[in-house]
């Protein structure tokens, strides 16, 4: 185990900082999160993304920032003025701390900022590593522009992108719009079902950025389980661990006429992502299976 660190996190209190903090914290770091009201703790530190205000001393009293910050992506529909806040509340966020970073009098010695899987787009029949350029559609271009932001900072600091893929936990994550739908009964393919779905459990979410902090590795890093499944698989098997009738099609027209970007994006788009970045790095998964994930549940 590494000497104990004081981790700044930015997105703390969301569904993966919270599981992000709580394993930190049992590994004897200091997590201090950023937050943007007044503080009322000893490990509370303000800040104003929007105004792009962050004070260098916080972050010349961190060995490591975490940037988790950003609107929820599962959260639909995607009106136009909630794609301007999901994409401006990322960018905004990113481009505060970098900028803190390159004022700072003494940077982190690392940067792991969020991303996703977005970044490829829809890709069937292609294995996508982090050398993959960039996709079409929305969630790339907020990616690109995400990414984008953390860069400056790497003249200061060691920079790593978390291309995450759809996170398997309880509470929350890119699998909360699906479990409502299964819990209501109204389930079932969504289009034809074949697409590839790159996942990773809430845990290993957690463990590979704590992995990072202390790696080698820069630039995007992908977070996705060893095995990406079918999104027929997910559905099937979501339902049949909820006890609920996988039976309601929904066509590949249907999402895209209802959820237009979101579900070209969210539902339908087919990524194979590959994480053996991660893996030849020394990073070993706990739930290498989706189902190990779901059981988690």
């Amino acid at each position: 185990m590494s000497a104990p660190l004081t981790v700044l996190i930015a997105g703390g209190s969301g569904f993966i900082g919270t599981e992000l903090s709580r394993q930190l914290t049992a590994d004897g770091h200091t997590v201090l999160t950023l937050v943007r009201r007044p503080a009322r703790t000893a490990t509370e530190r303000s800040w104003d993304p929007e105004a792009r205000w962050l004070k260098t001393s916080v972050v010349d009293g961190a060995d490591a920032i975490i940037n988790l910050s950003g609107a929820s992506i599962s959260r639909l529909p995607w009106t136009l003025p909630y794609k301007r806040e999901i994409l401006q509340s990322r960018v905004l966020a990113t481009s505060t701390i970098a900028e803190a970073i390159l004022r700072s009098d003494s940077p982190p010695d690392v940067l792991l900022s969020g991303s996703a899987v977005g970044f490829y787009g829809d890709r069937p029949g292609e294995l996508l590593t982090e050398s993959s350029p960039q996709g079409s559609g929305f969630l790339a271009k907020v990616t690109e522009a995400w990414e984008r932001a953390a860069a400056p900072a790497a003249s200061r600091s060691r920079v790593v992108t978390l291309r995450t893929g759809l996170v398997v936990g309880k509470g929350g994550g890119a699998l909360k719009p699906l479990t409502l739908l299964t819990k209501a009964g109204v389930s079932g393919p969504l289009g034809s079902g074949e697409q590839i779905w790159p996942w990773i459990s809430l845990y290993d979410e957690a463990a590979a950025i704590r992995h990072l902090l202390t790696s080698s590795l820069a630039g995007p890093v992908n977070l996705a389980g060893p095995r990406p499944v079918p999104a027929e698989v997910v559905g099937r098997e979501l339902a049949e661990r909820l006890n609920r009738p996988y039976w309601l099609p929904a066509p590949a027209w249907a999402l895209k006429a209802a959820l237009a970007d979101a579900g070209r994006d969210l539902l339908l788009a087919s990524q194979d992502v590959s994480s053996q970045k991660l893996v030849a790095d020394g990073f070993t998964f706990h739930d290498d299976t989706f189902e190990k994930a779901l059981a988690a549940l």
